[in-house]
């Protein structure tokens, strides 16, 4: 992940926020290594890589690198936040504006997001439901996994509804 992140010009990419990406990483270091809550506390990839599902330039780069962190070993509160914050741009992905090599954001971002399909999908069969959830959402937003995706997505609902239905008899 942080070969991922070195391997980006970061300083050449727009931010969300206005500037140039090359604050990104720090944040993305700063969540992947937050313990608690309490330390994740002013570092947020909103408004940077999305904004209420908006895309940037810097965004795609940010889904290869949340990808690539997510294959590794991440805290339960880690891979929640980049969980979501890929759920959001999934789900503002639908952009149609090209970049100087005929692909739009949204393509690029999804291109990442299907490179990784195999291990999002592990995260939701092994994860908490929320996990499941959200990565149902992300494969459906994306339209992750071709043929399989459909299956994927039911067998991920299905262990939704049994954990949510397990928990409430507890």
């Amino acid at each position: 992940m942080r070969a991922e992140l070195r391997r980006v010009d970061w300083t050449s990419l727009k931010c969300g926020c206005g500037d140039s990406a090359e604050h990104v990483p720090l944040l993305i270091e700063a969540i992947i290594t937050a313990e608690t809550p309490r330390d994740m506390i002013g570092y947020t990839l909103d408004d940077h890589v999305e904004g209420d599902t908006i895309i940037f330039e810097c965004t795609p780069p940010a889904v290869g690198v949340i990808m690539a962190a997510l294959a590794g070993d991440l805290s339960t509160l880690a891979r929640g936040e980049l969980l979501q914050t890929l759920l959001f741009v999934a789900a503002g992905s639908g952009d149609y504006e090209l970049d100087g090599e005929g692909a739009g954001l949204g393509d690029r971002c999804r291109h990442h997001a299907q490179e990784g399909f195999w291990g999002l999908v592990q995260i939701g069969l092994t994860g908490t439901a929320e996990d499941a959830e959200t990565v149902a959402d992300i494969c459906e937003y994306f339209k992750l996994g071709g043929d399989k995706s459909a299956f994927y997505q039911a067998e991920l609902r299905d262990r939704v509804r049994a954990k949510t239905k397990r928990g409430r008899h507890r």
